[in-house]
Formats: structure tokens, sequence, C-alpha cells
């Protein structure tokens, strides 16, 4: 089997294999876990514990995503959210530096919504600003971690995301997820590439200029 039928195979059947196994053996193992920040949202936080919102998936088809809750629903005078950084609570800035926030996604991977590896899901509003090349980055699932992730993460421009998930899509195999499996680990014990420079979160896309 060529190297170019290897990737092909695992595409089809080994990827979702890993997946249904990954996310499986997570949420069993780590259950107390999961229960415990979900406590720890509960009081710290507020309900509810779980953040939901519709986002785009393979072939940019939107899913209801599910992750905990990092942030409060603080509002304004006008009865407009007030800026991330303002609401991302104590707390919140610890989970989204452990990555704690993200377990909740194991879910949507055994629903086959999303991949332990691939592109972030970005937001629904996104869709219509992304060149047709940005587009590929939904030729795959959406994934907990990915390329961009295990290379910057957040202190990535947009532009340099982009170009990282489109070398995932063109290059994803068994070896190169377990490699992004690993480097993962090690991104979220270093707890680094969280935030983008004065921000809470990546700044809003407007689209590629130039």
């Amino acid at each position: 089997m060529s190297t170019t039928e290897g990737r092909g195979f695992y595409r089809r059947h080994g990827k979702r294999l890993l997946d249904i196994t990954g996310a499986g053996l997570g949420l069993i193992l780590l259950g107390p876990l999961l229960l415990g920040v979900a406590l720890a949202v509960r009081i710290g936080i507020g309900g509810p514990v779980l953040f939901r919102q519709w986002r785009p998936g393979f072939l940019g088809l939107p899913f209801l995503l599910i992750k905990f809750r990092s942030m409060t629903g603080e509002r304004d005078a006008l009865g407009r959210l007030l800026p991330d950084a303002r609401r991302l609570t104590r707390l919140g800035r610890f989970l989204r530096a452990s990555s704690l926030d993200e377990l909740p996604e194991l879910w949507n991977v055994l629903r086959g919504d999303m991949s332990l590896v691939g592109p972030r899901p970005l937001l629904v509003e996104y869709l219509p600003l992304y060149s047709p090349e940005q587009m590929r980055r939904h030729d795959v699932r959406p994934g907990i971690t990915g390329w961009a992730q295990v290379n910057g993460r957040n202190a990535l421009t947009w532009e340099e995301k982009f170009a990282l998930d489109l070398w995932y899509v063109d290059n994803c195999s068994f070896l190169v997820d377990v490699k992004i499996l690993l480097r993962t680990l090690v991104r979220v014990f270093a707890r680094d590439g969280i935030g983008h420079g004065e921000e809470a979160t990546m700044p809003w896309f407007t689209g590629s200029h130039g």
C-alpha cells in the first residue's frame, strides 16, 4: 500500500475508529474530572454549566458544540454583552489555559460531529468571509486539537492559522494525528498560546485582506 493509499484508508476508516476509541475512553476515565469541573463552574460562574453554540463542521454543516462555560453573561446598561476580557472569570482563565473547558467536546467526537484532531470549529458567521481556499478547512471534521493549536494556537494571525489548517487537510495521517495529540499534551501543560496579544481570545475575523 502506497503512502497516498494509506492516508486515504486512514481518513475513511482509521480516523473514525481512533476518534470513537479515544473519546469513549476519555469520557470514562475523565468522568470524575468532568464532574469536578462542572461543579466548579456551577459554583464559580453559575448556570448553565455548559456553553452551547452552533459551529460549522464537516463540509460546513452546522452542529451544536458543547464546552464548559468560562465567561459570565454580564451585559451593559443597553443589554449588550460586555467584552470577552470583562466576562472571562479567573476560573474561566484557568479552564482555558488548562484546556479543561474543551473536555465536553469528547461527546461531540463520539457523536461524529468532531474529531480528536482537525481544524478548530470557528463561528458560523465566518463562513461567508472565507476564500475558496480557506473553505477547504471544512474538508475534514473539526477537531478538539489541531495542527494550528500545537503551533501557536491563539497567538497566531488568522492567515497563519488557516495556512496550518490547510496543511493538515492535505497531510492528515495516523502518524500526524498521533504527533499532534502528543504535542497537545505538552502545550496544555505549558499553557502557552491561549490569548492573542492584549485580547482574551482571537480577534474577530473580518475576512482576508490584500
